[in-house]
């Protein structure tokens, strides 16, 4: 079904206020009064609708409601390095269809390409997601935002997270796989898991410079391989969060 977002102070016990651009949306996609469609409140919840009066700024009337289905149980925050344009765009896409529960770049020190408009860069970033997060079947939109330089975001995601890994192609030695089988197995047998939120940390094109895999080793933050193979900055988000996904039955 098609899927749009609301604020909850839009909605109301029986019914739904939407916007304008969701109203012509609507007539957009001629959808009819019988029929269904979901909007969502940005927190998790569906609502399942039909078509109110059809105009500017359409009522949606309220069948049921349930938890999104769509939202994985494990909190995952994706660090990762800007980026030339459509590489970014892309890892911000998929990383959000997957699950990622926020998005937060960062400048690191080989980042070949540096958004000059940071603010309008985010924004276009931030409707993205809002895409990516209405085709997927999300019940959150997941915040883009500027994490400032690699410090901060070392330090943020380690305070911010059960559990952090950085990803670095010349880690040769501790693999995601064993990473993830102690970290992410059930506890004595139930569905509980050692951590329940995760961040990861990815580079950018040039890869990270040793005395920034230094810094999160000194911070206790575990540095893993994604394999023998060298990944695109734009394809390890996506390889990791996919790989923790599947880990803990949310993919």
């Amino acid at each position: 079904m098609n899927r749009f977002f609301v604020t909850p102070l839009d909605i109301s016990e029986e019914s739904i206020k939407l916007n304008k651009d969701d109203s012509n949306h609507i007539r957009a996609l001629r959808i009819r009064p019988y029929e269904q469609f979901i909007v969502c409140d940005g927190n998790g919840v569906d609502y399942i609708c039909q078509l109110g009066k059809c105009d500017e700024g359409s009522v949606a009337e309220i069948l049921d409601k349930h938890k999104s289905y769509g939202e994985p149980t494990l909190m995952c925050k994706v660090y990762m390095a800007y980026s030339k344009g459509d590489r970014l765009e892309y890892a911000v896409q998929k990383t959000v269809e997957l699950g990622a529960h926020e998005v937060i770049l960062f400048e690191s020190a080989r980042c070949i390409s540096v958004p000059r408009d940071i603010p309008k860069k985010l924004e276009r970033l931030q409707k993205i997601a809002h895409e990516a997060a209405k085709q997927s079947g999300r019940g959150i939109i997941p915040l883009i935002s500027n994490g400032g330089n690699f410090d901060t975001i070392v330090n943020n995601a380690v305070r911010g997270s059960d559990f952090t890994m950085l990803f670095y192609e010349n880690e040769d030695y501790l693999h995601l796989k064993r990473v993830l089988e102690k970290r992410f197995s059930p506890l004595r047998g139930q569905e509980e898991y050692e951590a329940n939120s995760v961040a990861i940390i990815t580079g950018p094109e040039g890869g990270f410079e040793p005395h920034e895999v230094e810094l999160a080793a000194s911070k206790d933050i575990p540095v893993v391989s994604l394999g023998p193979r060298v990944l695109r900055s734009e394809t390890a988000p996506v390889v990791a969060l996919a790989a923790i996904m599947y880990q803990t039955g949310n993919l």
